[in-house]
């Protein structure tokens, strides 16, 4: 397939070493970096799908263009949902289609799946707390990381005695502990537990590398082409 990549960072380059390798074409490349190359240049009958991973001061413009030119848009940009609901009346009025996800890891979101099964089941037969922790590179500034975030609001959904959570530890019952920790050049690890006075229960997830997220928005990129409408991971995970 014709993949146009915008967004030529980190990200932007390892998705095109591994698109390459799975046999797909670079139609285009945009980029600050790379002027005169604007996603107008592109049209559907050019591109099959376009990749998009930049910043949240320029996505949701990229991605409301894309939906204009008849392109079918992955977007791993976060910071703009404020501008979410415009872009699902576009992507209505267009009869384009629009993938969005926080987080391409195809782990990560079987992570946030069986997350949210276990805190239920947990909650149900009850005697237990719990708490999240993540563990980043001392690079990282932001804490506690989107991915905590997201297993705690799963968390919170399915334990109706956690109305909260707080970014240390705590010892008031309707609080969430989520824990961050930064070591040396850890990539990514999140662990959910469980302890009862008679034994503990830990879900994991810890990241090897990007590639991860690279082959997520690349099976995203993928499926796409000829769906309409808004999806995320789940649609395509079938979570």
């Amino acid at each position: 397939m014709k993949l146009l990549l915008i967004g030529y960072g980190k990200m932007g380059k390892a998705i095109e070493v591994q698109a390459v390798a799975r046999g797909h074409q670079i139609a285009g490349i945009v980029d600050p970096a790379r002027p005169g190359v604007s996603i107008t240049d592109f049209d559907s009958t050019a591109v099959d799908a376009a990749i998009e991973f930049t910043h949240p001061d320029s996505a949701f413009n990229n991605v409301m263009t894309c939906l204009r030119q008849g392109i079918p848009v992955v977007c791993g940009s976060t910071g703009w949902l404020h501008h979410f609901s415009e872009a699902q009346a576009l992507v209505q009025q267009t009869g384009g289609a629009l993938f969005y996800a926080s987080n391409y890891s195809v782990g990560v979101n079987l992570f946030f799946h069986f997350n949210e099964y276990i805190a239920a089941k947990m909650h149900q037969f009850g005697g237990y707390d719990v708490q999240v922790k993540e563990i980043h590179h001392t690079q990282k500034v932001d804490q506690p990381s989107g991915t905590a975030l997201t297993a705690a609001e799963g968390i919170l959904k399915h334990f109706p005695t956690k109305t909260t959570w707080r970014n240390e530890p705590t010892e008031a019952p309707q609080e969430l502990a989520v824990l961050s920790e930064r070591i040396g050049q850890v990539v990514g690890t999140h662990i959910v537990t469980y302890t009862s006075n008679v034994d503990a229960i830990e879900l994991k997830h810890e990241a090897h590398s990007r590639e991860g997220f690279v082959q997520g928005a690349l099976l995203a990129a993928e499926w796409l082409p000829g769906r309409q409408g808004v999806f995320g991971m789940k649609e395509l995970l079938g979570l």
